[in-house]
């Protein structure tokens, strides 16, 4: 088999144009990754500002709960001395 310089070219050619399909390829891949990530990024910054704003509502039943609970045994405790 003789290489001739025809089917050198034709095959660097070949090469080449594989290559800038690659390449096109890597760099839609890359601009769709991009853009993923920055969709996540805002989501989890949105995601941040939500928990800092959002009032913590367990929080305030747990105290207005214990306040109960304290004020039901303290007059259970003063009412049985009067017996």
């Amino acid at each position: 088999m003789k290489i001739t310089k025809e089917k050198l070219i034709g095959l660097l050619a070949l090469l080449d144009i594989r290559n800038k399909l690659g390449e096109e390829k890597k760099k839609r891949v890359l601009i769709i990754l991009a853009i993923i990530a920055a969709v996540i990024a805002v989501a989890a910054i949105a995601i941040a500002v939500y928990r800092f704003f959002a009032p913590d509502y367990l929080e305030d039943f747990e105290d207005d709960f214990d306040d109960e609970f304290d004020d039901f045994f303290e007059d259970e405790s003063e009412a049985e001395p009067a017996k």
